[in-house]
């Protein structure tokens, strides 16, 4: 492929993952779409293949590979469309929570079955009236005896079906001033009295990702399923979001190319008024323009992947690409669906799914506003 991040290795990686999708996902995704979620199975299958947290360090399941293959997974699924297995949700954005700030025991518990898929996990962080300002959070966490007592509700929690552990972002302390130092991370497993699952929530897209709402009521759960020590929850929320935001980044790229990819081909083979429609200045035109923005694209975030692995430190620019490349993905979704004409509004086109599902990008994991807001702070202003 010429990608300087990437070796030998990672190319074999990719050809096995392509051949894993080939046979278990690309002919099953219409089937997903209509039920609304990826059976369980397919998870399980996943983590047989190491699939699944792939950096995972051996003694917890992993195969202790670098997150080339982290990056590998999450673009082969997004190429394909596979909107509902979101295995970079999993493993390299909820997964690495327990990975840094779980105890020894805590991982040596959860994390070999979060490799293999047994468990699922998800992150409970936004509320029905708390979206982006985490330290409004109403949900608390009140120590009772040995135990916590969580109440209140959750809402747009992907994997909220499938998930066998959910990370609950609570307050331990509402008093605390400021607020934010009164978050704390704890781990609510499947089972839990108390812990209720709400209704499944109908979206514009990613149809096949189980997303619902999530209720605790005098949900007792043991203080030593803690994550981190109580009171730091924001401190380890803004540790790992930048790893969010890259994970995010990648599959707003790779959904980006694969429209534009598809947009190509039926630019060729469409023909109106005697030439292929491709052809027309105008549509040349705007393919060149939606290329360029996905090679730059394509340059900036395979530039961040190399800085992530390195350890370096990417707050700034993996915000910038947050919101340039979600956005500019939903630019090549408009485009390319228009390009279609009246078949890009149909459902038997992969367009039409992909532009659904593209739209929510700009607005998860952090707005487009919210990043601009945090680019801005760190230029001074």
């Amino acid at each position: 492929m010429g990608r300087a991040i990437f070796k030998e290795e990672h190319d074999i990686f990719r050809t096995s993952f392509k051949k894993f999708i080939a046979k278990e996902v690309a002919p099953n995704l219409e089937q997903w779409e209509k039920d609304g979620i990826v059976p369980r199975d397919v998870w399980i299958k996943m983590g047989q293949n190491g699939f699944l947290c792939p950096w995972l360090e051996e003694k917890y399941g992993g195969i202790g590979a670098g997150y080339e293959y982290s990056a590998i997974i999450m673009e082969e699924l997004a190429y394909v469309g596979a909107s509902g297995l979101l295995a970079g949700l999993h493993s390299d954005i909820i997964v690495p929570y327990l990975h840094s700030f779980g105890s020894e025991e805590q991982k040596l518990k959860w994390l070999p079955g979060c490799a293999s898929g047994e468990i699922l996990t998800a992150i409970a962080m936004t509320e029905p009236n708390t979206g982006s300002d985490l330290s409004a959070i109403r949900t608390t966490a009140v120590l009772d005896g040995d135990h916590y007592v969580i109440n209140g509700q959750k809402t747009f929690i992907s994997l909220g079906i499938l998930s066998r552990l959910v990370i609950v972002v609570a307050k331990t302390n509402p008093k605390a001033d400021p607020p934010f130092k009164g978050i704390s991370l704890i781990c609510v497993e499947d089972g839990t009295p108390g812990f209720i699952r709400g209704r499944k929530l109908e979206k514009m897209g990613l149809h096949s990702q189980d997303t619902t709402e999530l209720v605790f009521e005098d949900c007792r759960v043991p203080v030593s399923n803690l994550l981190g020590k109580e009171g730091q929850g924001f401190y380890c929320l803004m540790q790992k979001l930048q790893g969010e935001r890259l994970a995010c980044s990648i599959m707003a790229q790779s959904l980006a190319e694969a429209m534009l990819d598809m947009t190509v081909k039926y630019c060729k083979e469409r023909t109106a008024f005697g030439q292929p429609i491709g052809s027309f200045q105008h549509n040349t035109f705007k393919l060149v323009e939606m290329a360029t923005e996905v090679e730059l694209g394509r340059t900036f975030v395979d530039a961040l992947i190399a800085d992530f692995i390195a350890g370096k430190d990417i707050v700034k620019r993996v915000s910038m690409a947050k919101a340039w490349v979600c956005e500019m993905a939903n630019r090549v979704a408009y485009h390319c669906v228009q390009l279609h004409g009246g078949y890009g509004y149909m459902e038997e086109y992969p367009i039409c799914r992909f532009a659904r599902d593209i739209r929510v990008y700009p607005i998860f994991a952090g707005t487009t506003e919210v990043m601009k807001l945090i680019v801005g702070r760190m230029m001074g202003f």
